[in-house]
């Protein structure tokens, strides 16, 4: 196949996973510390932290999990 590239997985794993945690971790950080700083959050910015939190696991756990065991072993 002309021009076929092949996909580098462990790179979009370790990168996947990474964006992961930094959501996860700008969602505690504003959930957890903003609040302590800046006073009360609007609630739509406490849903949106909340959001990057639950995004955050989600990404970190499913990224590793289809592009790390499961894409590799079906090509």
């Amino acid at each position: 196949m002309a021009g076929h590239r092949s996909i580098d997985y462990p790179t979009i794993t370790k990168r996947g996973f990474q964006v992961g945690v930094a959501l996860f971790l700008l969602g505690a950080f504003g959930e957890g510390v903003l609040p302590a700083i800046a006073g009360p959050l609007p609630q739509w910015e406490a849903t949106l932290f909340f959001d990057a939190e639950v995004i955050g696991l989600l990404v970190g756990f499913f990224v590793p999990l289809i592009f790390g065991l499961v894409l590799p072993l079906t090509e």
